[in-house]
């Protein structure tokens, strides 16, 4: 099929929204708006208040939905962002440490990342895909030291871990951890993050890894269904969710995500103000808002992770 929609005007996209149902309260305003965020971007906002059946305009389902709660809910979901990216900071460069120093004293050597006893449950095309992935991250980045270190040093080609791990993306980071044997370093590094069973901690880092993209990239985050589900853990170190309540948590949703970042952070952080900074947030008066789009359950400040 050809693509055949053509480029409209930002009057023309209030004229659209308008035809749709949408109410303007304040013309002015949202024109402004539509000129600093595109049209297309707060579609993801308009989408589950619209029609969306096949053959249908794109209606909008209720009748006293105005542009300003639209970008009311924009600005929510954009302050949500920026709350959980700060908190996924704290993880992410926790992991790079531990990493780092659990590995390197364990073999006594600098460059163990680089050898593949190390991973020898992966294939050899997964490894050289991973360290692609560790060559291609270090040798973009613009740190001094890893300039100072490729000036100074010829062999090996590659930084020691401590520098190398300081500057690869989370998403390498995860994938590193993930294909690691089994063996008690691991089992340690996982134990420091309050989880007992390192596939199901390999599995929060790719989640976190995915959240943390969707965040750094602007995307929406808010009544998102994300492509990693969270294993929910039972063989914790401190309380997580009851286990009868955990079948009602849906583990493709945020609230699954913002469990396990709470409960990890209180252990990094403790007396952060996570908890805090979120029930502020979900308290602001947001006239679109349900907390079950994000996966929430009605009694989830009760629940173990929350109630501290």
């Amino acid at each position: 099929m050809l693509y055949s929609k053509k480029p409209l005007t930002v009057d023309e996209q209030i004229d659209r929204l308008e035809q749709r149902g949408l109410n303007f309260s304040d013309r002015k305003l949202a024109r402004n708006y539509l000129q600093n965020i595109s049209y297309y971007r707060l579609r993801a906002y308009t989408f589950p208040f619209q029609d969306n059946t096949p053959n249908a305009d794109h209606e909008f389902l209720e009748d006293d939905i105005d542009f300003r709660d639209i970008i009311d809910l924009y600005v929510f979901d954009r302050r949500l962002r920026s709350l959980v990216f700060n908190e996924l900071e704290k993880i992410e460069v926790a992991i790079r440490t531990q990493l780092s120093l659990v590995y390197s004293n364990k073999s006594q050597d600098p460059f163990w990342y680089l050898d593949k006893s190390w991973f020898s449950r992966a294939s050899q095309d997964e490894f050289s895909i991973l360290m692609d992935a560790v060559t291609d991250d270090v040798n973009r980045s613009n740190e001094d030291f890893i300039k100072h270190y490729k000036t100074k040093y010829d062999s090996p080609e590659m930084p020691p871990t401590w520098m190398s791990l300081e500057v690869v993306s989370f998403g390498t980071l995860s994938r590193m951890y993930k294909m690691l044997d089994k063996c008690p370093e691991k089992k340690q590094i996982a134990l420091v993050f309050g989880v007992g069973n390192e596939d199901v901690f390999a599995n929060w880092l790719h989640a976190f890894s995915n959240l943390r993209n969707c965040c750094a990239h602007h995307s929406r985050i808010w009544n998102r269904r994300f492509v990693v589900n969270l294993k929910l853990a039972y063989n914790t170190s401190r309380p997580f969710l009851l286990t009868q309540n955990t079948t009602a948590i849906k583990q493709n949703k945020l609230f699954a995500l913002l469990s396990a970042i709470k409960y990890v952070v209180d252990i990094l952080s403790p007396g952060n103000s996570f908890k805090q900074n979120l029930t502020v947030l979900l308290n602001d008066q947001h006239r679109l808002l349900k907390l079950k789009e994000m996966g929430f359950p009605l009694d989830w400040q009760d629940l173990p992770v929350w109630k501290k």
